[in-house]
């Protein structure tokens, strides 16, 4: 635990340069105290550290003294090797950035590290995009990327259903989402989420623009995907499904809706449980329990089951042709 809190002592001077025992302290969350006591361990061991008092003074290194990645433990070089998804990256442009940095982080870990970190590239793959999924094409990712980077306006053409709309957009960040990529964008004056995929052009434009201060893209996103998911058409139902059909459930309308069932009595002698359940998108609620039978059986509400026996009899007359 100490070591890991002088090699992070050293990093934060390393890159902020002075900082004073108090901020040292708040930093690390340790006492003043404590903080006193690492520099003298530090010093002792014969990093160029010093303390200079008064009003601007501080802890510092000597100017030029950079320390290597030899305090990088094994969990935290396992997550670097880790985090390089080479699909995303190769999407973006980065492929052969991730590779030369993977590269450079092995070159500077201690010895007894570099066999653990190249295994682990060797026995673990991240896959970002779904089964079944080839991955969406994505050729103005690049311009979205780099607008993103200069905070260059960029105006794209959208393909919203069946017809392509102009866009001026102010690119703030760009979100992988289950295989998918994003780019949230202000326009005007507003907070908004496009798809990637279904931008048809994209061309940077001359004007750059400022970024709103204290724009979080990873909370933005976290409070934009939970008020979508509240915010979607839902419908309340009632089914009954015996084991097989429960196994399936998930799949067909998501784990949330599952996890938040209500179990309407206790299992039939046949097996079968009633639930009420609360499902995503009704227009494609009928051919989806469809696809369910004969394991889930939707009970209520009648209109609902109505439009489901209409797709069976047009399925059954359709199959039933010569």
């Amino acid at each position: 635990m100490r070591a890991s809190r002088l090699v992070n002592l050293l990093l934060l001077l390393q890159t902020r340069g002075g900082l004073t025992a108090e901020e040292l302290a708040g930093e690390l969350e340790v006492s003043v105290r404590t903080i006193h006591r690492d520099v003298d361990a530090l010093s002792a061991a014969g990093i160029p550290i010093y303390a200079e008092r008064g009003p601007l003074g501080g802890i510092r290194l000597v100017e030029g003294y950079r320390t290597r990645l030899t305090g990088m433990t094994a969990e935290e070089a396992e997550a670097v090797f880790l985090s390089g998804l080479p699909g995303p990256a190769a999407e973006l442009g980065l492929g052969t950035v991730v590779a030369a940095a993977r590269l450079k982080v092995l070159a500077a870990l201690p010895a007894e590290l570099r066999p653990r970190a190249s295994r682990l590239v060797e026995r673990f793959h991240l896959d970002a995009t779904g089964w079944f999924q080839a991955g969406e094409p994505v050729p103005h990712l690049g311009v979205l990327s780099e607008a993103v980077w200069e905070a260059r306006r960029v105006e794209i053409q959208y393909r919203r259903g069946d017809e392509t709309v102009p866009r001026i957009l102010e690119p703030l960040g760009l979100v992988l989402k289950a295989g998918v990529w994003y780019v949230v964008a202000r326009t005007d004056d507003q907070l908004r989420t496009y798809r990637v995929s279904r931008v048809v052009d994209a061309h940077p434009r001359d004007e750059t623009f400022e970024r709103p201060d204290g724009f979080d893209l990873p909370a933005w996103w976290a409070e934009s995907s939970a008020a979508y998911e509240r915010e979607s058409p839902r419908i309340d139902i009632v089914i009954k499904a015996n084991r097989e059909g429960f196994g399936r459930l998930a799949d067909t309308f998501g784990a949330r809706s599952v996890r938040e069932a209500v179990r309407l009595g206790d299992t039939d002698a046949d097996g079968w449980q009633r639930l009420r359940i609360a499902v995503d998108w009704p227009e494609e609620a009928p051919s989806r329990l469809l696809g369910l039978a004969p394991n889930v059986e939707l009970l209520e509400p009648a209109a609902l089951r109505g439009q489901i026996l209409a797709i069976a009899n047009g399925a059954v007359e359709r199959y039933s042709a010569p």
